[in-house]
């Protein structure tokens, strides 16, 4: 038994994980620059963090294609916004913004998929809402870690 929604709710919920999707895209090319961009700066484990948290934001991005696929959308391809360069507290702070921003988001989206009876859409956020909130609390902990 498929998903029984209407063309117009597909058509909202295919809008926000194409949203959604650019987020990811864009988490994973910044995060992974300021991965490279850090090389020579002091802190080893804060740059395996950034690229730590860019591999699983391409899971999500994947993820989310697929589903979009299945609703019968396009995914789209371009990141937003990229923030490159700077120390790593500047670092950090950039990303834990993509976070908290990812983490807003999500649960909208959530609760549009409650809202137009996508259970399998809204199950799938609130996980990739766990890990966002993980990766958040990850550059709290590292912020806190550098003292500012």
């Amino acid at each position: 038994m498929g998903l029984k929604i209407s063309e117009e709710a597909k058509k909202k919920i295919i809008d926000a994980l194409n949203s959604a999707r650019t987020a990811e895209l864009t988490a994973i090319i910044q995060y992974m620059g300021h991965h490279y961009e850090g090389e020579g700066l002091e802190s080893p484990a804060i740059l395996d963090l950034f690229k730590k948290i860019a591999m699983e934001e391409m899971k999500h991005a994947e993820t989310i294609a697929e589903r979009i696929v299945y609703l019968g959308g396009v995914p789209v391809q371009k990141p937003g916004q990229i923030l490159r360069g700077g120390d790593l507290v500047t670092m950090l702070k950039a990303d834990l913004g993509l976070e908290d921003k990812a983490i807003e988001d999500y649960r909208a989206i959530v609760k549009l998929c409650a809202d137009l009876g996508d259970s399998t859409t809204r199950l799938m956020f609130e996980t990739i809402l766990q890990d966002e909130e993980s990766h958040a609390d990850a550059y709290e902990t590292a912020l806190g870690r550098k003292g500012k």
